[in-house]
């Protein structure tokens, strides 16, 4: 089967699908979900709110068939969805899908990984901010330390799954960590994604002086050896990739506030109660669950997912200034995941 290829407002196709499953955290990152909101807990969804495994297969077959080939599930911690193997069973089943990645905080990946890699995952990113243990503690939320990250790392490896790991970088907070953890991922030959502090939702405190560019990054990476950049690998690749001219590893930079990429962006985002955003920095989404649950055909809800395609003109990280970031209100990152 010639699957379509559908286009937004500024001539970008969708081509990436990011799938939360769950919105419960078993950490609680500053930048994503902190202990408190407006100094209340957090109020989870009911299991009875979130998407089906079956649900979630009929949007993603749909949207496999107007031109995507990558999904991501996320969450919150997605392996805290029971049986979440079995997703992905599902999902490597769809004519068109070429990559199924998952992005954990990796804590449970030795209980998952080999029925995750069986069932046909094909990587995994794991965010992982820091190995100084006071560090990673306040930049997780949890009383733990960054082995228990590392030992899900070496489970997914053993289990043939690729890594990558993602850093997400906070001024006055881990920047002294980036190349402790640059060197870890170089010796052991691990992708490192380093990604600047962003606005996603309303509760992290963000604001341009947390922010430490990639221009900063670089400098502080290239002290370990000198770098050389990478061609991409398909267009719309958020990483900015380079080389280590001594080893076969790579680090990358993910600059969506020095250097937007909002013009080459292909990627929707279905949040665990079935609203598909077109921007991770939304302030709303359009709901599906309740066509789903309704009886909609798949020619309706194909028809309806080119409708939200084709009607995107979002470029959030183009237009963002300081006080526009504040005016916004935009959905929380453990909503509708990275």
């Amino acid at each position: 089967m010639t699957n379509e290829i559908i286009y937004d407002r500024l001539s970008r196709p969708l081509r990436d699908l990011r799938i939360s499953v769950m919105d419960r955290c078993n950490f609680r990152c500053s930048y994503c979900m902190p202990k408190e909101i407006f100094g209340k807990d957090y109020v989870f969804m009911k299991e009875n709110e979130l998407l089906t495994f079956e649900e979630i297969f009929r949007v993603a077959k749909q949207v496999a068939s107007l031109g995507v080939n990558k999904l991501r599930i996320t969450g919150g911690e997605p392996l805290l969805r029971k049986n979440v193997d079995l997703l992905v069973k599902d999902l490597y089943t769809i004519d068109g899908i070429t990559d199924i990645a998952l992005t954990t905080n990796g804590v449970l990946l030795p209980k998952f990984a080999t029925a995750l890699k069986a069932a046909g995952l094909d990587r995994v990113n794991v965010s992982l901010d820091a190995l100084n243990p006071l560090v990673f503690q306040e930049m997780s939320g949890r009383n733990t330390t960054a082995e228990t990250v590392l030992k899900g790392i070496e489970a997914a490896q053993e289990a043939g799954l690729g890594v990558k790991v993602n850093m997400v970088v906070k001024r006055g907070v881990n920047e002294e960590e980036v190349v402790p953890l640059a060197r870890y991922c170089k010796d052991h030959n691990i992708p490192l994604r380093f990604i600047e502090f962003m606005d996603v939702g309303q509760t992290n405190g963000w604001n341009y002086s947390k922010v430490v560019s990639k221009k900063e990054l670089y400098k502080q990476v290239e002290t370990i050896a000198p770098l050389e950049a990478v061609e991409e690998n398909y267009f719309g690749e958020v990483a900015s990739r380079y080389r280590y001219q001594d080893s076969l590893a790579e680090v990358g930079f993910i600059s969506s506030v020095t250097e937007t990429f909002c013009g080459t962006c292909t990627r929707a985002r279905i949040s665990a109660d079935g609203k598909l955003f077109t921007c991770l920095f939304s302030e709303s989404g359009t709901d599906f669950k309740t066509d789903l649950r309704t009886g909609i055909s798949d020619k309706a809800l194909k028809a309806k997912l080119t409708s939200v395609w084709e009607q995107r003109s979002d470029r959030y990280s183009e237009l963002r200034t300081e006080e526009s970031s504040k005016l916004r209100k935009k959905i929380e990152m453990s909503y509708i995941g990275g």
